[in-house]
């Protein structure tokens, strides 16, 4: 059997959850609270498998309340349900250590179906909280070493794999040793290498040099 506890302070909501899940033939409904003061004063929580819970609550918060709930339940399965969307609801909540959020939009067939997600090790969360999350990580495009290189840098680190010397190199891309030096330094910086040697090994690893 599923043992849920509901945490949930409007008494409609709390209600019409606790009848969905009473009907489901695995599922068990072990408490009903309108706090998570409540829930955690009646001991329940040590013994539930899955805790539905609100953010937006009288007195202690969802988030809050879940990173307490996780603590003394580090197994129970916790799922927010609200209808706050904003990211400081939505990423607190999951720091917090919550494993998925729904929508209180969602239906009682997507309820149960989203605590059997749950259980097979899944993180259910409503399309348009899933869909936030994901564009929440596209700000963040991944650096690449080699990203910082500029073309010159480039072109200069592959003659550097030919064996050519400062010289060879200052007279083919018409630059002065001293500006090829330049470069090289800038080259070791990027690349946090010390030697041309380093520094064509991290080329050829970073598929940098064309004839690797």
């Amino acid at each position: 059997m599923v043992e849920i506890i509901l945490i949930e302070d409007n008494v409609f909501a709390r209600t019409a959850w606790e009848t969905t899940l009473s009907s489901i033939e695995d599922f068990v409904v072990v408490g009903a609270f309108s706090s998570c003061e409540e829930a955690i004063d009646s001991n329940l929580v040590k013994k539930c498998n899955v805790i539905l819970l609100d953010i937006g609550l009288k007195g202690m918060s969802g988030i809050k309340g879940a990173e307490l709930l996780s603590n003394i339940n580090p197994k129970a399965l916790i799922i927010m349900i609200s209808i706050q969307d904003d990211d400081k609801s939505i990423f607190g909540s999951l720091q917090a250590g919550a494993i998925g959020y729904l929508h209180k939009s969602v239906s009682p067939e997507e309820l149960v179906e989203a605590i059997r997600l749950a259980i097979r090790g899944g993180s259910p969360m409503t399309p348009q909280i899933a869909r936030r999350v994901l564009k929440s990580f596209h700000k963040f495009k991944p650096v690449h070493e080699d990203d910082n290189l500029s073309e010159k840098e480039i072109t200069i680190l592959n003659l550097l794999a030919e064996g050519k010397s400062y010289k060879k190199i200052a007279d083919e891309i018409f630059l002065s040793v001293d500006g090829v030096k330049y470069h090289i330094r800038s080259i070791y910086e990027k690349l946090h290498v010390h030697s041309r040697a380093e520094a064509v090994s991290k080329g050829q690893k970073l598929r940098i040099l064309s004839k690797w």
